[in-house]
């Protein structure tokens, strides 16, 4: 069967996986929460066949998913942009809270990055004898994990 034509009877979920990044178990659970639009099946086999639509969805709810979306959220937004530009304001308020968690993230792993490099440096010290760096690196590990355990969140643009 050509490419062409198999194209014009849609996508298997093999295919829908590889072109969206999500797996073949996770197109199936979406569908299966309504994440995602049920998908048509083949009249003779009855294996789904994923349209142009269904799998440009999937690719856009992959993305969304790659940032850390909750489902709850993602389902919002595909809800939201349904109304199209109605809905500009809430999509806007959606993926500026989801910026701020991934801030937030991205400043606690650079926290986390730090005191990795703090204990190296105090186990190098270790290592070398020098006393006064290891007291150093350890009060800095301690104050990194400080940091670590209090709630502060990032400004978005640290």
């Amino acid at each position: 069967m050509s490419t062409a034509v198999h194209r014009l009877e849609g996508y298997t979920i093999r295919e829908a996986a590889k072109l969206s990044g999500l797996p073949e178990s996770t197109l199936r659970y979406y569908e299966a929460i309504r994440l995602l639009d049920p998908v048509g099946r083949d009249a003779s086999s009855g294996h789904r066949r994923y349209t142009e639509d269904d799998v440009d969805l999937a690719i856009a709810v992959a993305c969304l998913n790659a940032t850390g979306m909750s489902i709850d959220d993602m389902r919002v937004y595909l809800e939201s942009r349904k109304l199209g530009d109605q809905s500009a304001q809430a999509q806007i308020e959606l993926l500026e809270s989801q910026r701020r968690r991934l801030a937030e993230e991205a400043h606690n792993l650079q926290l986390r990055q730090r005191y990795i490099e703090a204990k190296i440096a105090y186990w190098q010290a270790a290592l070398s004898g020098d006393g006064a760096q290891k007291a150093v690196m350890g009060e800095s590990a301690r104050s990194i994990a400080k940091e670590l355990r209090s709630p502060n969140v990032p400004a978005e643009n640290a």
